[in-house]
């Protein structure tokens, strides 16, 4: 599955074209790996069956993520409860069908508006085909003493029958889904899915005698339709509810109220949640009869954004130890920012992105540990409540200004872990003086100032107010001094040319300028 992850991600136009369907199936699936591993060397005997499929099952479970990714954790589920179902027996052609038609059952019920042509009718191909098959099979059961190559043999080929039924399945997609078919792509959970039983016919074989798969390509032609662009919800939400008593049904009628692509699935002890929508804090909060875990929030615009930049050649397809999440306004911040490789949240006018945001935000950036830097004294709680709720590690370096942010940034290595990068953009921020000029938006209470008079900071403590030029010259000499070079940011409608705000540094001072285009302040200083 890993290694045609990016490929089912450039397939991915429906419910929403985020582009994620690889990423969620990958990480179901590493979930049920890693259970394996960490069991791996004990007897089935000693475990127990109903044990192991409990383990498998909620491993899917706590690791789905998505659409996809929580029918897939069905499909699991279903298939290990058939295949623990039977004691004393081998896994043989008649219990792999029983498994196949499990899975099936398993993965509808989970969704309540079935879509034709997706991941659905795959599984379910692929088990009306293996239990149409079994006449013509021999054998059909396996007794003591078979030997382990035969019987992989023969699970291999059931499975390559299923995987037949499967890509016909894929082919078929468009025929029954009209997204699709307008898009010009089969459906990426389908083709998923086709991706993992190969890979298990090919862990049965040998690798050197895997099945060919067709791969699929994502269209050459932009995406203009608008449920190919858009979803009428921003936030993929999931997250997991512990508890005993625990009722998957009455919730959904609640979260549909805050949000569309409703699944809730599970046991009494244990759900997993997904919902598209605005309000996550919402949804989180209908469950006050469980603990609220492993939170997950990906911003879907964000999400398609990165969708077609990939698409297009645009976007770094290579995952960093560490990445960088930056809150920025201004679009030549902003491009400041994204050139130095960190992934800009857009704060707004007034630098105030929802926690929320933050976490979509952590969860996008393409490495495996994130740094935040909130760049204003109002986002260092939201961010830190970001970072808390974050499964994958992250640090916040409480940076208060933009052009603090954006010096310290010069210290980052995204080859190295996430503490060793916050020890090192915290020294580097603290070693920024930094100040600005903005325009008074209202008259000083103790007249020192009017509305539109030039207000000038240093450190955010007020030291200078008048006119643009002269209070730019204070706040230059107060930041710069002992220091051998000066960024000046300039904002939107700042008053003075580049010549003018150059006369204005202190002498044995270089000075870098660059345009930011920030709202509220004429310029942002920082010295080094």
């Amino acid at each position: 599955m890993d290694s045609r992850r990016h490929e089912v991600n450039d397939l991915n136009v429906f419910p929403v074209a985020d582009g994620d369907t690889g990423d969620n199936m990958a990480m179901t699936m590493r979930a049920v790996l890693a259970e394996l591993d960490r069991i791996n060397g004990q007897m089935i005997d000693e475990i127990g069956r109903d044990e192991l499929v409990t383990a498998v099952a909620r491993a899917a479970l706590l690791g789905a993520r998505g659409n996809s990714g929580v029918i897939l954790s069905q499909i699991v589920r279903g298939a290990a409860e058939e295949l623990a179902s039977r004691p004393g027996e081998l896994i043989d052609p008649i219990l792999v069908s029983a498994a196949f038609a499990r899975a099936a059952d398993a993965a509808y019920e989970s969704v309540r508006e079935p879509a034709e042509g997706t991941m659905l009718s795959a599984v379910r191909a692929m088990a009306h085909r293996v239990a149409q098959d079994l006449a013509h099979m021999e054998p059909q059961r396996l007794g003591d003493g078979v030997a382990p190559e035969d019987q992989d043999r023969l699970l291999a080929e059931v499975l390559e029958r299923a995987l037949e039924a499967g890509n016909e399945a894929v082919r078929r997609g468009p025929e029954q889904l009209a997204v699709l078919r307008e898009a010009g792509v089969v459906d990426a959970g389908a083709y998923g899915l086709t991706v993992i039983v190969a890979g298990m016919i090919a862990a049965l074989r040998g690798d050197e005698s895997a099945p060919e798969l067709e791969h699929q390509t994502a269209p050459a032609r932009d995406l203009h339709l608008p449920q190919h662009e858009d979803s009428r919800f921003r936030y993929c939400t999931n997250f997991v509810v512990t508890g005993e008593g625990l009722d998957s049904q009455s919730a959904v009628p609640l979260l549909e109220q805050i949000g569309d692509s409703v699944l809730v699935v599970g046991d009494p002890r244990t759900l997993k949640v997904h919902v598209h929508t605005d309000d996550p804090d919402g949804a989180v909060g209908i469950f006050t009869n469980g603990e609220v875990s492993r939170l997950d929030v990906a911003d879907m615009r964000e999400q398609v954004a990165e969708r077609t930049a990939r698409l297009s050649g645009d976007a770094p397809t290579v995952t960093a130890t560490c990445g960088v999440v930056i809150v920025a306004t201004g679009p030549g911040l902003k491009k400041l920012y994204h050139d130095l490789g960190a992934h800009v949240i857009d704060g707004g006018p007034t630098l105030n992105p929802s926690t929320y945001d933050i976490l979509a935000g952590i969860h996008a950036v393409p490495a495996a540990e994130a740094i935040v830097l909130p760049n204003s004294p109002n986002v260092i709680l939201a961010a830190e409540r970001a970072a808390e709720l974050s499964e994958k590690p992250a640090r916040v370096v409480a940076t208060r200004a933009q052009q603090v942010g954006l010096s310290a940034l010069l210290a980052f290595d995204p080859d190295l872990g996430v503490e060793q990068n916050a020890a090192a953009l915290a020294e580097a921020a603290e070693a920024v003086t930094a100040g600005g000029v903005a325009r008074a938006a209202r008259d000083d209470a103790s007249g020192r100032f009017s509305e539109g008079d030039a207000v000038g900071y240093a450190d955010e403590e007020l030291i200078a107010w008048g006119a643009p030029d002269d209070v730019l010259r204070k706040v230059l000499e107060a930041v710069s001094e002992g220091a051998e070079l000066v960024t000046v940011v300039a904002g939107d409608g700042a008053p003075l040319e580049r010549d003018a705000v150059e006369a204005l540094v202190p002498d044995g001072v270089e000075i870098e300028q660059q345009h930011g285009g920030q709202p509220s302040w004429w310029w942002l200083v920082a010295a080094e």
